[in-house]
């Protein structure tokens, strides 16, 4: 770990540091208010001559005091005589005993002085002020029986001369209640820095994507944030949405963007057109991100399938609110046509979707057939193929499609997932002899400076004036004029035309292999179908638009017989990605390709 490592262990763990530093100062609060107060008194004596002399050579020799001076380390000897305390304890009629009270008195000498200061403790402040007088006058009696003449008062040559009593202590010297709240602080305040160092030392959780390259050697190609509209139900980010949506709906379309583009730039020579979005648990959100990346690409132009490779909890259909019928398991089963199952997403021409179908009993053996095989493969031909694969460690169905794909990629919850997990998925899929093309961070806290910076860079764009000032309905008038001609054909998200909306049957799941699947009966609140009508496929008006234009270049291919050109014979991946052929002899409005 670097400092980096450590301040962002402490900004992640503010709280707690506070917090601890807080039980510091309140416990030390508490502590003071439980202990016994102490106050102290002091008294302070001058030691001084009792006689004058009349000498007055004497009277030069004494000036200073000199004899008195030499008295003063003997008295501040006797003053801790234990005749001394058993005066004070008789003065006052104290129960404690002599040794008791010593232990309570402080005797002093200031340096080059002949003063004697005594200072006394007690729990209260009288009690304090009357030890400290009755043991200066112990003092003065214990002097006048030693150096007295035959031990009576007042006789000593050298006295002790009290000026004044011992005044009344108006605050506690123990305990301090500033001391102790410092001292409370300071040691919160550390318990709660080492606390968060330990936290850091010791969470195996992912969080950064630095942490992530350096100790599972592992590329992180994409960062979704974490938002709760994203978390709902629909749990999808339109780019239609975009000019109402909140700051942190543009951060999670930007992160699908900046992925996309990783995407398109790993491998120049042969990007990966066949996806596995899997993780290492369940929960962690790759069916949110396989449906918003596969919309992602759809919208730049590419064309992009999107199969639902859960056979265990299958969530594409709901995300999408598509139809949960017939759908992958069927068409392997031979129960149903691509075409019949296959389904487009709403205002996304680009993007068809292949939902799970009838749940088997055997999922792995299912998703490694041949047929399963061949399938992918054929998809991958005109499409980049999305499949949102089941958790790595829950069920083997995920390393299964890894190894059929180009590449996986691995969902990681931020703050969740352990590195640990993160790297039994990815010798899961190595022993699978699957490739890894990166993490997908995702649920990451929108927090930080590059966060603030990619609202501020939004903001500015969005109160940038539009080039053009008043001219901007003739642009307008202009753009819907050019959008007229141009060639019918798939349309970007959030285009003013509706994807046209063909009634789609349902395959029953005890259909066999080979046998033609029935007629849908005819809803009586819409409009019967003409007789002529085969099963559902997903091409739209861009195969009309194809046709059209290929009849205006050949007249004579265009006498061919309607009956002929709707055979059910055609193949299933041509009547499943008619849209995209069609866009190939159109030269359709596609502005990006993806590379076989």
């Amino acid at each position: 770990m670097d400092i980096r490592d450590y301040l962002r262990a402490l900004r992640r763990n503010w709280i707690a540091i506070i917090l601890m530093t807080a039980v510091g100062l309140g416990a030390a609060y508490g502590w003071v208010k439980i202990q016994t107060p102490v106050y102290e008194a002091s008294v302070s004596g001058l030691v001084k001559s009792r006689t004058t002399p009349t000498d007055p050579e004497q009277q030069l020799a004494q000036s200073g005091d000199t004899y008195g001076r030499a008295k003063v380390p003997t008295y501040l000897v006797m003053a801790g005589w234990r005749n001394v305390g058993v005066n004070a304890a008789a003065a006052l009629n104290l129960s404690d005993t002599p040794e008791a009270l010593v232990k309570r008195i402080t005797v002093t000498n200031p340096e080059s002085t002949n003063i004697i200061n005594i200072a006394a403790t007690a729990s209260s402040p009288k009690a304090a002020q009357l030890l400290a007088d009755a043991w200066m006058q112990g003092l003065i009696s214990v002097i006048d029986v030693t150096d007295g003449i035959d031990g009576k008062p007042d006789t000593s040559p050298v006295m002790i001369y009290v000026a004044q009593t011992a005044a009344l202590p108006e605050a506690p010297i123990f305990p301090s209640v500033p001391t102790a709240l410092l001292v409370g602080g300071l040691l919160g305040l550390g318990g709660g820095i080492a606390f968060a160092m330990i936290r850091a030392i010791s969470d195996r959780r992912v969080r950064s994507t630095d942490d992530v390259e350096q100790r599972l050697g592992v590329p992180v190609v994409g960062t979704i944030p974490k938002v709760d509209g994203v978390a709902a139900e629909r749990r999808i980010v339109a780019e239609g949405e975009a000019p109402a949506d909140s700051r942190t709906d543009f951060a999670v379309r930007e992160s699908l963007r900046a992925l996309r583009t990783n995407l398109q730039f790993m491998d120049v020579d042969h990007p990966p057109r066949t996806i596995v979005v899997t993780s290492a648990l369940p929960g962690e959100g790759k069916s949110t991100v396989a449906a918003n990346l596969a919309m992602t690409l759809a919208a730049a132009g590419t064309n992009v399938v999107l199969v639902d490779g859960d056979l265990r909890r299958p969530t594409v259909a709901s995300t999408l609110g598509l139809v949960a019928g017939a759908g992958l398991t069927d068409v392997l089963a031979g129960r149903a046509k691509l075409t019949d199952v296959a389904q487009t997403a709403p205002d996304i021409p680009n993007l068809a979707v292949l939902t799970a179908g009838t749940i088997p009993p055997n999922p792995s053996e299912v998703l490694g057939s041949e047929r399963m095989h061949q399938l992918v493969k054929d998809l991958t031909k005109h499409a980049t193929v999305i499949i949102d694969a089941p958790p790595v460690l829950a069920v083997t169905d995920g390393a299964v499609l890894t190894n059929q794909a180009d590449g996986a990629l691995i969902v990681v919850a931020a703050g969740k997932t352990t590195y640990e997990v993160v790297d039994k998925a990815l010798n899961t899929l190595e022993k699978a002899r699957g490739r890894v093309l990166g993490v997908v961070m995702n649920r990451v806290p929108v927090t930080g400076r590059q966060a603030g910076y990619a609202y501020d860079y939004r903001e500015k764009i969005e109160s940038a004036p539009k080039p053009g000032g008043a001219k901007s309905g003739g642009a307008k008038s202009g753009g819907a004029k050019a959008e007229e001609a141009a060639p019918a054909g798939p349309k970007r998200t959030g285009a003013t035309s509706a994807p046209v909306a063909l009634p789609m049957p349902i395959v029953p799941a005890n259909l066999e292999p080979g046998q033609p699947a029935a007629e849908p009966a005819p809803d009586e609140t819409e409009t019967p179908a003409a007789p002529a009508a085969k099963p559902r496929r997903a091409a739209s008006s861009a195969r009309s638009a194809a046709r059209a234009a290929s009849a205006t270049a050949n007249p004579a291919e265009d006498s061919t017989d309607p009956e002929e050109s709707a055979d059910p014979e055609v193949s299933d991946f041509d009547s499943l990605l008619g849209d995209f052929i069609a866009d190939d002899a159109t030269g359709g409005p596609r502005r990006q390709r993806g590379r076989s």
